[in-house]
């Protein structure tokens, strides 16, 4: 139980730590600092408490229930590649918190930028320690939106909202594509559980859909690792700051696809398809990427093309899928992750300390900063794979897979020459970047004095290079116990012990490593003088950029066929939209339940009771009417429209639904006044839009009434099927039976609103905030037309005088509703869980209390006497709806389960509790919330129509007079003589 809480916490603490870096106010950058900081460090100890069952072979896991009855839980799981790859994101993440505190300035928001470091933290944890395939996915698309921030962070520059734009189509879309390979992995399986997913690898590949689940899957891997044809946003991301750079592309995010293809290798490898599709496109990005860095000249972009390479490699080994290769597949992981940490870190020095990365520009630099400099050749030559060094040992073993791997395909033959052949260009480019950089003649043009930076800015990349050195030395008694350990929770118990040492004698891996070093040497060096003048690619092929693909693409779809596409169908006019949404939706029920449709034969037999056919005449009456009076006058349509509404509202009670009754009356009375307020400023219909060109008036009128017709016969034919169902056992008959012992109610419609399907209202007044916003955010941006636009004066003045006449007496009643209508909300909310009513109709109650205020007053009074702030009531709402649900979780129950029981008070006796009626609070608060931002935004637009009508008459008086005083004669001259002063001024 332990072990469970702690791995929990473990995933909890980056986001708790966000939460609390995002509140610190801009200047409280230490205290961000520590923060994020200590938390990361907290992480590490929780995993070395978690290190000793790991180190015995075991599996700890975490179950919180989610959805049980979907197979949808929260899973945690923590084996020996798990706990490996969480502990290096967590050191590392914990180095770059230390640098970035003396990286980034003063005038930078340092605290938003840990809430983001933290937020991306927590995501990629999450994907390491998944222990449920679709919660892996969910925390791998939070990743992405993780870095899309991270590398957005100085969004005031174009190319980081680019990179950052690139990078987060890129990998969201490979990350919906794994999506849907993980949902059809889950099915063959039986589970989405990672466990059994792991076991079923037979059952997986010998399936007929394996072919596409591979595709689909590496689509995923491969944009987010950065993989061929995918390669081309990690450079773009390089307009992030150095610290994320130092962390996303070393040890997080681009490693997220390799560790993917390391964990299921088991499941879908050991096919040819696998060999050649994955050895394959690692083996073109170690090539391509190896190429294309030797020639770039911005320090940044030689290391983003350098990982895209080293990348590559991890891919290959993960794909040959050899016991040795994927032990030496994570051996690189980790390599990779501590080498090239430092290096952008060192290049994050650099740029900060002589303010640029521009390698054509930069020389002689070891002599102003010489500790900076050993740091960055040290760096650089493991990653060049010199002998010593940690990036030596893993290069080699991965010669050694390369060239013992034989499965009879050109590939496999190819192999070894075409790992010599990157290896060349990748010491060709780390001699680069020492060379051009530290040695040479002192550059004088740079925009800074060269010197080394803080010391506590260089202490990260110190300790790096100290493990890049030790890892070298003693890789048996360092890396090589957690490596094994690693590898075996891949693989399986039975993978024997690999020993990890510095010599293996004279072997082909050896030449192969000792040939790359040499003609990498003398490759750079007889065309250092070509490289550093030439374009940033190499010969041929720096013409052909995927980025320009992607761009072009980005082009076509996103700009072009849009365009095409509205041309084609798109119109200002609202009646076309509406009549084809009616029309698609129309057609897509009838193809759906074409012949499914059987009425009642004994219900059909039944008279129709005069007094409804009646009530439904008066509403069909009304409807018609509303439709009608559309055109000539909105007010008379609107009225029309709520008699309508009331008949509805008249047709639940009838069929004994007195839930949906109320509820329908409150939300007929909300949105007709929030209409009417809106009326108030919308313009007088234009002629050219209320008439078709290519239809009669009548025509399109006819037109209309057939769809509708047609439309409402087909609503009304699926009601009165569904209604008219023979009485046999189905879903309403066990929520009748259950409503009052499982959710401790008697009103079964509300029960089911915030028990039984809790979680579906909770994604319902999710959407509804999300509406509320999206409304007061657009109407922030309008500006109305004059109110009654288009009209005769006369008919202004007399239009006015009306509405004063009506609020008079109206606003008197609408002042003294507000009391009542307070206590009428609390009554529904209180009886909803036993009686009609609920925290829906208690909301909706409250916001028309607030309604009538604002219809009875002037806007401006009503505001300076009610402080109502609606988006902390919607924040709230989802807060106290959200903690119910967690709440279950804290005795082991799934999410949002209710609980409820009789409290027995003294003096009053027993009353009913059920924790259901804290979600119907949070309901209750949200609705609130977001109905009066909606009227707040109303109104303002009502009263800002009325002073855009007064700032155009005041201007239009003044232009109206300076053009009387033009026209005038000029007057004699007068005695000099003080101006007076002006009344009033100007408008």
């Amino acid at each position: 139980m332990i072990e469970q809480n702690l791995i929990l916490i473990l995933v909890c603490l980056p986001f708790v730590g966000a939460l609390l870096a995002a509140t610190l106010p801009v200047h409280a950058h230490n205290a961000a600092a520590w923060i994020s900081g200590l938390l990361l460090a907290a992480g590490l100890a929780i995993m070395a408490v978690l290190h000793a069952p790991v180190a015995a072979g075991g599996v700890v896991r975490a179950l919180v229930l989610w959805v049980p009855s979907l197979r949808l839980n929260l899973s945690l799981r923590v084996d020996g590649f798990a706990w490996m790859f969480v502990v290096l994101v967590l050191a590392i993440g914990i180095l770059v918190v230390v640098y970035a505190r003396y990286y980034l300035s003063r005038t930078d928001p340092v605290p938003r930028f840990y809430s983001f470091l933290l937020a991306f933290t927590g995501a990629m944890l999450g994907v390491l320690v998944a222990g449920n395939v679709l919660v892996l996915v969910v925390f791998w698309e939070l990743t992405s939106i993780t870095s899309f921030l991270l590398i957005g962070y100085w969004h005031q520059g174009q190319a980081a909202r680019d990179g950052a734009r690139m990078a987060l189509v890129v990998t969201a879309t490979g990350g919906l594509c794994l999506l849907v390979a993980m949902l059809i992995i889950g099915q063959i399986a039986g589970s989405y559980t990672l466990d059994v997913v792991l076991a079923s690898g037979d059952l997986v590949r010998a399936h007929p859909l394996y072919p596409l689940i591979l595709a689909l899957f590496l689509i995923g891997a491969f944009t987010k690792s950065a993989q061929f044809p995918f390669h081309f946003w990690l450079p773009g991301a390089m307009a992030a700051p150095t610290p994320v750079s130092a962390f996303l592309h070393s040890a997080t995010m681009v490693k997220a696809g390799v560790f993917l293809l390391v964990r299921f290798s088991p499941v879908l490898g050991g096919t040819d398809l696998w060999f050649y599709a994955v050895t394959g496109i690692g083996m073109a990005t170690l090539i391509l990427g190896a190429m294309v860095a030797l020639f770039r000249h911005d320090l940044k972009g030689l290391l983003a093309y350098s990982t895209i390479s080293h990348l590559g490699l991890i891919t290959a080994l993960a794909g040959i899928g050899t016991q040795g290769a994927i032990l030496a597949a994570i051996f690189h992981i980790a390599n990779h992750a501590v080498f090239k940490a430092s290096l952008f870190m060192a290049a994050g020095i650099i740029d900060h300390e002589t303010g640029t990365r521009d390698m054509r520009r930069l020389s002689g630099l070891f002599r102003a900063m010489p500790i900076t400099g050993t740091l960055a050749i040290v760096a650089s030559a493991a990653m060049a794979g010199v002998p010593l060094l940690n990036g030596f040992l893993s290069k080699e073993m991965f010669f050694a897979e390369v060239v013992d791997w034989h499965n009879g395909t050109w590939l496999d033959n190819s192999l070894p020459w075409l790992a010599t052949f990157a290896s060349v260009f990748s010491v060709a480019y780390s001699l680069r970047f020492i060379v051009t950089v530290f040695f040479g003649p002192k550059a004088d043009d740079l925009p800074k004095e060269p010197h080394e930076p803080s010391p506590w800015m260089r202490r990260p990349v110190e300790l790096l290079v100290l493990v890049c050195l030790l890892v070298g030395i003693l890789p048996g008694l360092t890396l090589g116990p957690l490596l094994n350990q690693a590898a075996r929770s891949v693989l399986g118990a039975d993978m024997p012990y690999y020993s990890i040492a510095i010599w293996h004698g004279l072997n082909a891996p050896l030449v192969m490593s000792a040939a790359a070093l040499i003609a990498g040497a003398v490759l750079y060096l007889t065309f250092a003088d070509t490289i550093a003048k030439g374009p940033e690619g190499p010969p041929l092929l720096h013409r052909i950029r995927a980025q320009r693909v992607y761009e072009w693409m980005m082009l076509q779809f996103t700009w072009r066929l849009p365009r095409k596409i509205y041309g084609a169908t798109g119109t200002e006019r609202l009646q076309p939209q509406l009549r084809l949404m009616v029309l698609l939706a129309t057609g897509a029920g009838a193809v759906t339940l074409w012949g499914g449709l059987r009425l009642a034969h004994e219900m059909l037999s039944t008279p129709l009771n005069p007094a409804f056919a009646l009530m439904w005449a008066v509403g069909a009456v009304c409807a018609v009417g509303a439709a009608w009076q559309a055109k000539y006058h909105r007010f008379a349509a609107l009225v029309l429209l709520g008699g309508a509404g009331l008949i509805t509202c008249l047709t639940f009670a009838w069929f004994s639904a007195p839930d949906l009754a109320v509820t329908q009356l409150l939300v007929e009375s909300v949105t007709t006044v929030l209409l009417l307020l809106g009326l108030r400023w919308l313009p007088r219909r234009r002629e050219e839009i209320a008439e078709d060109k290519l239809l009669p008036a009548k025509m399109r009128r006819l037109r209309d009434f057939v769809i509708a017709v047609v439309a409402g016969a087909g609503i009304a034919a699926i009601a009165f099927v569904v209604m008219t169902r023979p009485t046999i056992p189905n879903i309403g008959n066990w929520f009748l039976r259950n409503a009052y012992h499982e959710g401790g109610g008697t009103n079964v419609v509300n029960v089911i609103l915030v028990d039984f399907r809790a979680f579906d209202t909770f994604g319902e007044i999710t959407v509804l905030a999300i509406v509320g916003l999206t409304v007061f955010a657009l109407l922030r941006r309008f500006r109305p037309a004059a109110e009654s636009a288009g009209l005769p004066e006369q008919q202004q003045g007399e239009a006015a005088e009306a509405l004063k006449d009506y609020l008079r007496v109206a606003s008197v009643i609408m002042r003294w509703m507000f009391a009542p209508l307070i206590v009428m909300s609390a009554y529904l909310f209180l009886r909803g869980h036993d009686l009609p009513g609920g925290g829906f109709s208690a909301g909706v109650t409250l916001a028309i209390a607030f309604l009538l205020q604002y219809l009875g007053h002037n806007v401006r009074w009503v505001e300076a006497r009610l402080t109502v702030l609606p988006i902390r009531w919607m924040g709230f709402g989802l807060l106290i709806a959200g903690l119910t649900g967690v709440g279950a979780w804290l005795f082991g129950y799934p999410f949002l389960t209710a609980h409820a029981q009789y409290v027995d008070i003294p003096v009053i006796g027993k009353v009913p509790a059920a924790t259901a009626m804290a979600f119907d609070l949070g309901v209750y608060a949200l609705v609130v919330g977001a109905t009066i931002l909606m009227l707040v935004a109303i109104a303002h637009q009502s009263l800002r129509s009325a002073r855009l009508r007064e700032v155009e008459a005041e201007a239009e008086a003044e232009a109206e007079a300076e053009r009387e005083a033009a026209a005038a004669p000029a007057p004699a001259r007068a005695p000099a003589r003080a101006p007076a002063p002006v009344a009033g001024g100007t408008a």
